[in-house]
């Protein structure tokens, strides 16, 4: 949660407008579909599709999830919360996973950095 924390707060002191949703957000596409930045970490593999998000938006996907896969040895792998394949095409930037969690740090850090320098 901490990383969240830093980036709400960060955003807070540059004058942007944060709003966190959660399983109870009423109408949550409606609010995705608003968002210049969507960072997902809702726990549920696919979540997020290309129709919840504006065109250009920048998603960033921390979310972790095993599903089965039986053209994998292991039976098994790694998705995010974000539909990859139906968000790439309308998104300005995107991460994807597995490699979104570093790239949501490097986010982070970089806004932090912004907001030390300002």
């Amino acid at each position: 949660l901490m990383p969240f924390q830093t980036i709400k707060y960060s955003l807070f002191q540059a004058d942007a407008t944060v709003t966190i949703c959660h399983s109870k957000t009423k109408d949550i596409e409606a609010e995705c579909r608003s968002a210049d930045i969507v960072v997902a970490a809702i726990g549920k593999a696919n979540y997020l599709k290309g129709h919840m998000i504006k065109e250009g938006a920048v998603v960033i996907d921390v979310g972790i999830n095993v599903v089965k896969d039986v053209t994998k040895k292991s039976g098994t792998r790694l998705v995010g919360d974000v539909e990859f394949d139906s968000c790439y095409p309308k998104a300005s930037m995107i991460t994807p996973v597995p490699g979104g969690e570093l790239m949501f740090l490097l986010f982070s850090i970089s806004i932090l950095f912004c907001y030390l320098v300002i």
